[in-house]
């Protein structure tokens, strides 16, 4: 429970690389994630070029602490790997991924951000472009990722009252 209620959104970082070894650990995370009848639609995009971080900077408004991250890792849908049912979970799959990813990123001291790109098609397609992703991929999320250079206060984010039982009339 430590790393979900220590884990803030982290925009700030130290100029320090991350070894690889912990962005294995990172994408090993993500990979356990759960999955809709094991589709495992996920690939993942690790970005480490700076020129490259800079030009993400320039199609993803929120994007800004790209500029100082030593990494970037994009989780992307793999439109191959979702057939097998009718519905589309893979929303959900990749969004468990990029959560798995954000708690091993706390759980290692490092600070994540997780930048929302899928359903924005502007986002979906100049990401394409810029990472050169083909068609059949689509970037669902990114997560900047670096050692913190600030800590944000903590903040209760337990509210009983959004909890209900057995149904809508009766508060937990």
């Amino acid at each position: 429970m430590e790393a979900i209620f220590e884990r803030r959104s982290i925009r700030k970082y130290l100029e320090k690389p991350i070894p690889k070894d912990i962005i294995l650990d990172l994408l090993k995370a993500g990979m356990y994630a759960p999955t809709a009848c094991n589709q495992r639609p996920w690939e993942f995009l690790v970005i480490d070029n700076p020129e490259i971080l800079l030009k993400i900077t320039g199609v993803h408004p929120y994007s800004q602490m790209l500029k100082e991250a030593p990494v970037c890792i994009a989780v992307c849908c793999n439109k191959d790997r979702t057939n097998t049912i009718g519905d589309p979970f893979w929303e959900q799959d990749c969004a468990a991924a990029t959560e798995n990813i954000l708690l091993e990123a706390q759980d290692n001291g490092l600070g994540a951000v997780w930048l929302g790109v899928y359903p924005k098609e502007s986002l979906i397609n100049d990401l394409k472009k810029v990472l050169n992703i083909p068609e059949n991929i689509i970037p669902f999320s990114l997560i900047s990722l670096g050692y913190p250079a600030e800590k944000p206060k903590d903040i209760e984010k337990f509210d009983i009252s959004r909890v209900y039982h057995n149904d809508w009339r009766h508060r937990y």
